[in-house]
């Protein structure tokens, strides 16, 4: 999620001085018998004076290195310090959210783990293909410290998990992304930069803004050369592997020759990006172009669409009109068209002073879809259709259909919409779903693509060589009970059937990864490729990398992994034939 510590230091501030009379006010207090959470563990009798929450196995706490500060350095310091220590403690008072909890956002496996240097000679239970040569690399949230205060999943620091697969052997290690919010707050051995979804909300959240903007004017931290955590998306493009968030430009990271992860630092296409840019950019596999929008939530333009061409020339930026500032975490591409989503999660600071979170569902607003050609010079050439009711946190494909004169999406359709961000009674629903949009008549049509099923299916993909065109075939996720993951479906967009692959007993994974094979890259082997799960084992504690055939959904190979793997979030696979020319 886009930051608010991105906030520059003028415009949109006008309550900043109110909140030094907010920090003696209290929030509202709850305090029910039994939280229902979000992972379906009833939390009783929470105590409402907060203890500070030790995950069950954390990463090594760094050994830090002490600024050399002058005397008003020294001094602003120490009355900062105090402040912060004094808003810790005030915060004890007031139980936590679900959604800000580290007792639940950061419990089991989705606790921190401490890097892990190349572990080569893996056990491999069966065969992996032969075709299979180059590495899998998968990005996740991995906090370095222990949270103060509050916390969410997607708050932790960038850690990314690579597997190493070369003539059917394989090795392993996880790095942290050593972002410069992550390298600072190594070096002051402990954390400074507030969290976007966990911390910045209500009076308290304004606080935190307070001191990490004074914290910068003191010069005892840099917030000018980015605050994000590169966390979720990966992506390998013109010779360079980037891990992103969209809070931040991109990190560029090296894969050596003996399968470890380097952090070359913040990318920014040679000086062409001046902006955050979103964590699911879109790589045309025809053009081979790189397209991807980048939002705002303090100022207009609140939204820009921009690509690059297959040699990284940066696009000019078109800037997008919309009256609110929007949660865009992902949008879709067809051969000629870019599809962007205008939906009903949006920011609004104010709530902040009300001692709300500023990431709201506006009910008020009507969700529509923007129709935009690629090359599109001026925003009157986008085509915006409503479509309402609908929130989309992935889109997994679109494609043009001629004969209908439609565009056709395929996504998951969330409700409700905000129930990631905040506490939310109802349970959350994520439908698959196909949505038309006419361009003649202007209208949309939205229906559920599985047949007599009710399943939530979330994070996953096509066919990457197909992606913009049409697909029969979806892998993705079976987040049930919600938020784990009991295995994966492959769905035949075409008829609605659902195929599942369980993995039974107490293991659980995350996004099935497709790797097209030799000749999955037309439609009529579409599904030809393998899929790569990573799958945790709660009962026995032990992680491994599963390799499924995408298209009898047996399992191929196992291997192995040597340290616990969080659940995480998205990955991709650079094949060794790429490395030779990376940057």
């Amino acid at each position: 999620m886009v930051s608010l510590l991105t906030m520059p230091m003028s415009g949109g501030i006008k309550t900043w001085p109110q909140a030094q009379i907010d920090l003696g006010f209290r929030p509202i207090k709850r305090q029910p018998k039994v939280i229902k959470c979000t992972v379906q563990i009833d939390v009783t009798e929470l105590t409402k004076k907060r203890q500070l929450f030790t995950p069950r196995t954390t990463a090594t706490p760094p050994q830090h290195n002490p600024l050399r500060l002058n005397i008003f350095q020294k001094a602003a310091a120490i009355a900062i310090d105090a402040a912060e220590r004094a808003l810790i403690s005030h915060e004890q008072d007031s139980p936590l959210p679900k959604t800000a909890d580290p007792r639940v956002q950061i419990a089991g496996n989705y606790s921190p783990v401490p890097e892990s240097s190349v572990r080569r000679n893996l056990t491999v239970e069966g065969t992996i293909p032969d075709c299979i040569d180059g590495v899998y690399i998968r990005n996740g949230a991995n906090p370095m410290f222990e949270p103060t205060a509050g916390h969410h999943l997607f708050d932790g620091d960038g850690m990314v998990h690579a597997v190493k697969i070369t003539n059917g052997s394989a090795s392993y290690t996880c790095r942290f992304t050593k972002t410069e919010r992550l390298v600072q707050e190594k070096r002051l051995g402990r954390p400074v930069f507030p969290k976007a979804i966990g911390e910045l909300h209500g009076h308290s959240g304004i606080a935190r803004l307070m001191l990490f903007y004074a914290r910068g004017l003191c010069g005892l931290i840099n917030n000018q050369n980015g605050v994000g955590v590169a966390n979720a998306g990966l992506v390998y493009f013109n010779n360079r592997l980037l891990a992103m968030s969209e809070d931040d430009l991109p990190y560029q990271l090296k894969i050596t020759q003996t399968g470890d992860l380097q952090t070359v630092g913040r990318y920014n296409f040679d000086g062409q990006l001046k902006s955050a840019m979103i964590a699911h950019p879109k790589l045309d596999p025809v053009t081979k172009e790189l397209h991807a929008l980048s939002y705002d939530v303090v100022k207009k333009p609140y939204l820009k669409y921009f690509r690059f061409s297959s040699d990284g020339v940066k696009s000019p930026e078109l800037e997008i009109p919309l009256d609110t500032p929007t949660m865009i975490h992902d949008f879709a591409i067809t051969e000629n068209f870019v599809v962007i989503p205008d939906q009903q999660v949006v920011f609004k600071l104010g709530e902040m002073i009300s001692g709300k979170s500023p990431v709201v569902f506006d009910g008020e607003k009507v969700s529509r879809l923007g129709i935009m050609p690629k090359d599109a010079t001026e925003a009157s050439q986008i085509i915006w259709v409503n479509s309402p009711e609908t929130f989309c946190f992935h889109l997994w494909n679109a494609w043009e259909s001629p004969d209908t004169e439609e565009i056709v999406v395929i996504g998951s359709c969330m409700s409700p919409a905000d129930s990631i961000f905040n506490e939310r009674d109802e349970s959350l629903r994520s439908v698959l779903s196909e949505i038309r949009i006419n361009l003649r008549t202007r209208k949309t049509t939205r229906r559920s693509l599985l047949v007599n099923e009710d399943v939530n299916l979330e994070i996953g993909m096509v066919n990457r060589n197909r992606l913009g065109r049409k697909t029969r075939f979806a892998f993705l996720a079976i987040a049930e009970p919600w938020p784990k993951v009991s295995g994966f479906a492959k769905v035949d967009l075409c008829t609605g059937e659902m195929k599942k692959y369980i993995y039974g007993g107490e293991k659980y994974g995350g996004e099935p990864f497709f790797l097209p094979g030799s000749s999955g890259n037309g439609e009529q082997n579409e599904d030809d490729g393998y899929i790569f799960c990573h799958v945790h084992d709660e009962e026995t504690k032990t992680s491994e990398l599963q390799i499924i055939n995408a298209v009898n959904l047996k399992l191929e190979a196992t291997i192995k992994l040597p340290s616990r793997v969080p659940y995480g979030f998205h990955g991709t696979f650079v094949d060794s034939s790429e490395l030779v020319d990376q940057l």
